[in-house]
């Protein structure tokens, strides 16, 4: 189940660059942990790169305002990946006839891109970026569009496949392509440097976890975060329940904490 560390200085001096995962290890999606931040701070000040990582479909300028707003300071980091940006690397790529499936909001995923939006009958490609109304909604309410779009085959781009697994069309975490895009952004910061000299850091299952491991990539997981209620016990990681767990998803990373700090 990998070494407990007490303090992410512990071993930051291992690694040259630092993949972040953004919700569970940053925030819980209404305010930061600010240790974490300060955490990544002090990595950075001993020339660590820092690139955030997220299954986000908004493009990272959306995300580093949303970041700002919750306490999540510009100096945590170097970079930050999108789900969404390297989605639009694959809209960009695909038919030009695109439907957006999800909320008004996420329309910026098509601007500046030479692409048409279309109707659902029209189109060629879907975009995923989650729900319509996400509050209301269940992927119930959505089985006639989408076996609509199976029988004509219409591929499927999705800018947030945290439900979807490693599906073919799925630009974010666990697939290849956002980490080679995370990867790309770490050397404009440090132009060379192995990958074993990168470190992931996350807290989710299947995408932090089984993206950074398949990646070839040591871990450091966060316990304390999604999966918590699977082995946390009065505000405690129980260490037992913890492997327990680890070895029924078949994952090892190389260090935890329970949060970031």
């Amino acid at each position: 189940m990998g070494k407990r560390i007490e303090s992410f200085r512990d071993i930051g001096g291992l690694y040259d660059v630092a993949l972040c995962d953004v919700w569970g290890v940053l925030h819980n999606g209404v305010t930061a942990y600010g240790e974490s931040s300060v955490a990544l701070e002090a990595a950075r000040a001993e020339g660590l790169a820092v690139v955030l990582i997220t299954n986000s479909p908004r493009v990272a300028p959306r995300v580093v305002e949303q970041l700002r707003a919750i306490g999540v300071p510009d100096s945590a980091y170097d970079r930050i990946v999108t789900s969404g940006d390297v989605t639009r690397k694959l809209i960009a790529e695909g038919p030009k006839k695109v439907f957006l499936l999800g909320p008004e909001r996420d329309i910026g995923i098509l601007e500046g891109l030479d692409v048409q939006r279309v109707e659902a009958g029209e189109a060629e490609s879907i975009v995923c970026t989650g729900f319509f109304d996400d509050e209301t909604e269940t992927p119930e309410d959505y089985t006639n569009m989408l076996m609509a779009w199976s029988a004509r085959d219409v591929p499927l781009i999705c800018a947030n496949p945290d439900l979807l697994g490693g599906q073919p069309g799925a630009a974010g975490k666990p697939p290849q392509p956002i980490y080679d895009a995370a990867i790309a952004a770490a050397r404009e910061v440090k132009n060379e440097f192995p990958l074993s000299r990168v470190l992931a850091i996350g807290d989710g299952m299947p995408t932090d976890v089984r993206g950074a491991l398949d990646y070839g990539l040591d871990l450091l997981y966060i316990s304390h975060g999604i999966h918590a209620r699977e082995y946390v016990v009065d505000g405690h990681t129980d260490e037992a329940a913890l492997g327990a767990f680890l070895a029924r998803e078949q994952a090892s990373p190389k260090w935890w904490m329970p949060r970031l700090a």
